[in-house]
């Protein structure tokens, strides 16, 4: 039996299908991989950064204004404060269009033919975010591939976090740190059609919509509101077989912009057609971008429009911070839910349970107010 195995053995270590044991597996994590801790920075590093163009000091002074911690907020609004006064020297351009419009490319292609020209272009894409998740794509680095190499752009997707007004203001601050940077000309890219485009027209100097023909009724699925915004009108993918349609949904844009009261700035909104793929009439775009730039600088409403904007932004900073400060106060916190209950309920009638709830705010305000005195 003995001499049986022994056998046995020597067949299976001398067969071509023997299993050898293996190198033993290495650790999933790299033994010798030490975390280095960033060192923090004060105010005036990030400053000195910015102002230098250090374009990593630029992206963690963004990360600290786009932060929900208060210290950070505390801090980025130190920075932002030293760079306004080097800040405001750029052309704010602010563009919009239905999905599939083709935005991506489009601000690839003019973001080129821009920089060749000599400008430095900053790209803030605020992107659309999951309500559920709070998650954003932020896909717009992968769809420029070509931008994203070129040394003279910055691009910097914004998760909007389903807070709207929280992102716009958000964006405006991320504007001024790229302005001080050195950048000359900022495009700042909303998705969808909706209230975004109203918070983006609040913050730039024009606006730009992007079209396609031959997808149907072009006028169909445009509010109003958002023609009358727009200083311009490109119809994109101009090219091949939809060079034809492209002429006739831009004839179609003219007439409906005739319709429109004249704008305050008294520059006619153009229309024009491109194409981002073939690189065709984005230069006459970008000259009607100057063209407007020098008519509304000479007859003075483009300082009048940065004003207006401005204070705009000072009153929903205000709103914005008494909101925050109403719903994080312990004593609201502590009776909202039971109040939210009582007008479910038909026991208060909403506008009685408001004034309940402002009076316990105002009360704990001026409580904390006397306890510091």
């Amino acid at each position: 039996m003995e001499h049986y195995e022994d056998h046995h053995k020597t067949l299976h270590e001398q067969s071509a299908l023997k299993v050898n044991s293996g190198i033993e597996k290495p650790p999933v994590v790299n033994p010798h991989f030490r975390k280095v801790k960033r060192r923090e920075l004060s105010t005036s590093d990030y400053v000195n950064g910015i102002l230098a163009g250090n374009i990593t000091i630029l992206s963690r002074a963004i990360t600290l204004v786009e932060s929900l911690l208060p210290e950070h907020y505390a801090q980025s609004q130190e920075i932002i404060e030293h760079c306004l006064p080097h800040a405001g020297k750029s052309i704010r351009i602010g563009i919009t269009g239905v999905p599939g419009a083709g935005k991506s490319t489009f601000i690839e292609a003019v973001g080129n033919m821009v920089t060749g020209l000599g400008h430095r272009l900053s790209v803030l894409a605020i992107d659309p975010s999951s309500e559920r998740s709070g998650g954003s794509i932020l896909g717009d680095k992968t769809r420029m591939e070509t931008l994203v190499h070129n040394p003279d752009v910055f691009i910097r997707p914004s998760p909007s976090a389903g807070s709207l007004g929280g992102v716009a203001r958000k964006t405006r601050e991320t504007t001024v740190l790229c302005e001080a940077a050195g950048f000359d000309v900022i495009f700042i890219e909303t998705v969808g059609v909706g209230q975004s485009e109203t918070a983006v027209h609040s913050m730039v100097d024009f606006f730009l919509l992007l079209q396609i023909a031959g997808a149907g009724d072009e006028l169909q699925g445009i509010k109003r509101g958002i023609m009358e915004m727009a200083d311009m009108i490109a119809i994109n993918k101009a090219d091949g077989n939809n060079i034809t349609r492209a002429d006739v949904a831009k004839s179609h844009f003219k007439s409906a912009l005739n319709l429109f009261p004249m704008p305050e700035s008294g520059w006619k909104p153009r229309v024009y057609t491109c194409s981002a793929t073939e690189k065709t009439g984005l230069k006459e775009i970008w000259n009607g971008i100057e063209d407007y730039l020098k008519f509304t600088k000479s007859n003075g409403y483009f300082e009048r429009n940065r004003h207006r904007q401005a204070k705009y932004w000072m009153y929903e900073s205000i709103q914005e911070a008494l909101q925050e400060s109403f719903y994080q106060n312990p004593e609201i916190c502590a009776r909202l839910k039971t109040v939210e209950q009582e007008v479910l309920d038909n026991r208060l009638s909403s506008f009685v349970a408001a004034k309940e709830l402002l009076d316990i705010y105002f009360g704990s305000v001026g409580r904390r107010g006397r306890e510091e005195k």
